[in-house]
């Protein structure tokens, strides 16, 4: 390359470029569609409210379950707090805000739910351990 008289000379470029995609974690590796994502995570979010409202039953549970426009609130009663449970569809994630703290849970096909990959818990033990968490103080 020619620069004001004189020669600047480049390196040659090594291998393909990374593709952007593959290098975002925040992807399911196999991508599902939108529509089988909603309909996924709309099941996997009413067998959690399911557990968590017979949890809510036992009186020592301190804690409501709401639903609203497909997000799932828990609320705590002493001290008033509050958990967020929602679909991100576009990165098909479920995201839980709970303990200061947001948790982005991936489809795990082997274990054919929503899972917190740091940790391999699928999305009810994960919610069992956090109100346990905050249960604790």
């Amino acid at each position: 390359m020619q620069r004001r008289g004189r020669t600047v000379d480049r390196a040659p470029e090594t291998g393909p470029k990374p593709d952007r995609a593959a290098k975002s974690s925040c992807y399911t590796g196999a991508m599902m569609d939108e529509l089988e994502f909603r309909r996924t995570a709309e099941s996997a979010l009413e067998v959690l409210k399911r557990h968590l409202i017979a949890r809510e039953e036992d009186e020592d549970a301190g804690f409501e379950v709401e639903e609203q426009s497909g997000v799932l609130n828990v609320l705590f009663e002493d001290p008033p707090g509050k958990f967020v449970i929602t679909p991100n569809t576009p990165v098909r994630q479920i995201w839980i805000s709970a303990l200061s703290t947001s948790f982005k849970l991936d489809w795990e096909p082997k274990a054919s739910g929503f899972v917190l990959a740091r940790t391999g818990e699928p999305m009810v033990a994960l919610v069992d351990r956090l109100i346990q968490e905050r249960a604790e103080g």
